[in-house]
C-alpha cells in the first residue's frame, strides 16, 4: 500500500480525531470555569462538590472514566444503550475529565489576580460580573495560556483512547491496517498525523501567547 492510499484510508479516522478534539474544547472549556467557580465558591457544600469532582477526574484514568461513561447507565440503571451512544459517550467522558484540569487552571488564574483590581472596579462602579468579564477575565486568560497549551496538546494524544468504546477514531484505523497489511508504516503515518496536528496547535497558541502579549 503506497502513502497516498494510507492517508485516504485514515482520512475518515483523522476527522473522528479532530471532532474529538474540537467538541472536547467546546464543552470542557466553559464546564471548567464553571467548576473553578464552584471550587472558588463560600458555599461550603458547593465548594466540596467542586473538590470532589476534580479530585476524582485527576485521580482515575481518563480511559476508565470513558467505560463508566458508556457502561453506566446499563449497569446501574438498566437504560439499553446503543453503538449511536458511544461517540456521545467519548465525548461526556473527555469533556469532564478535561474541565476538571482547566477548572485548576482557571482558579489559579483567578485567584493571581490582586485584589486592588477588584477594589478599583469597584470604586469605578463596577458590578462584580462587569468586574470578572471585563478586567479580570482577559489578565486571566493571558496568564493561564501557556498551562492552557499543554493541556491541549496532550488532548491531541489523548483522543486515542476513544479506541476502548470502539470508535474508529483514526489511531483505531492505523492498527487495523497495521494488523490486515503486518506492517508498522500506518503507525508511522499516524505519529505523523499526531505530530502535524500538535505542531499547528503549538504554532497557533504561541501566536495567540504573542497577540495577548501587551507589555511587549
Amino acid at each position: 500500500m503506497d502513502f497516498g492510499t494510507l492517508i485516504r484510508e485514515l482520512s475518515g479516522g483523522m476527522l473522528i480525531s479532530i471532532e474529538i478534539f474540537v467538541l472536547t474544547l467546546v464543552f470542557s472549556l466553559p464546564l471548567g470555569l464553571a467548576v473553578a467557580f464552584g471550587r472558588m465558591s463560600k458555599i461550603k457544600p458547593v465548594q466540596w462538590l467542586a473538590k470532589i469532582y476534580i479530585s476524582i477526574m485527576r485521580g482515575t484514568p481518563l480511559m476508565l472514566q470513558l467505560m463508566v461513561v458508556y457502561f453506566g447507565p446499563y449497569y446501574i440503571f438498566g437504560i439499553r444503550i446503543s453503538s449511536t451512544y458511544r461517540m456521545t459517550a467519548v465525548l461526556i467522558g473527555f469533556a469532564i475529565n478535561y474541565a476538571a484540569y482547566f477548572a485548576e487552571i482557571y482558579r489559579g488564574g483567578i485567584e493571581s489576580m490582586s485584589v486592588g483590581q477588584y477594589e478599583a472596579a469597584k470604586v469605578l462602579g463596577y458590578s462584580r460580573p462587569q468586574t470578572f468579564f471585563c478586567i479580570i477575565f482577559p489578565q486571566v486568560i493571558k496568564r493561564i495560556l501557556p498551562s492552557v497549551t499543554n493541556e491541549v496538546i496532550t488532548l491531541v494524544k489523548d483522543t486515542s483512547l476513544a479506541f476502548v468504546l470502539a470508535v474508529a477514531e483514526m489511531f483505531t484505523i492505523a492498527k487495523q491496517i497495521a494488523a490486515a497489511q503486518t506492517s508498522m508504516v500506518p503507525f508511522v503515518a499516524a505519529g505523523i498525523f499526531y505530530y502535524v496536528f500538535n505542531l499547528i496547535v503549538a504554532v497557533v497558541m504561541e501566536a495567540l501567547e504573542k497577540k495577548l502579549n501587551y507589555y511587549r
